[in-house]
């Protein structure tokens, strides 16, 4: 999302990929990232930059779904919250796509049978 609205390399490719899917589905906390970037580049979005974002809004711990994580690899904890929060809503990781330009972030999605 910060890609797209700061029009980094990358942001293209996953543009497309986001107009194919039927539903987004991220974790809450991408509106405090994606705005926070916005504003240390100061850039003012013209329309808002989440739009048609469904969130995930947990209503109990990810204590299980950040241990499957974090078995899996280590990586940074907003990353790690993505990725539990995407363990939380699927059924099966496989059935989801999860979307990232972090290397990181894509090898531990993949890793937990996400497609990527």
């Amino acid at each position: 999302m910060v890609a797209i609205a700061l029009g980094e390399p990358g942001a293209s490719a996953i543009a497309r990929r986001i107009r194919a899917c039927d539903t987004l589905v991220a974790a809450n906390l991408v509106e405090a990232e994606v705005r926070s970037a916005l504003t240390r580049e100061g850039v003012r979005p013209d329309r808002n930059p989440v739009a048609g974002l469904r969130w995930v809004l947990p209503d109990r711990s990810l204590s299980a779904e950040i241990a499957t994580v974090t078995a899996v690899g280590h990586v940074r904890g907003a990353d790690l919250w993505h990725l539990a929060c995407a363990l939380y809503v699927a059924v099966s990781p496989d059935e989801l796509t999860f979307l990232t330009l972090d290397e990181r972030q894509r090898a531990v999605a993949k890793a937990l049978g996400f497609k990527t």
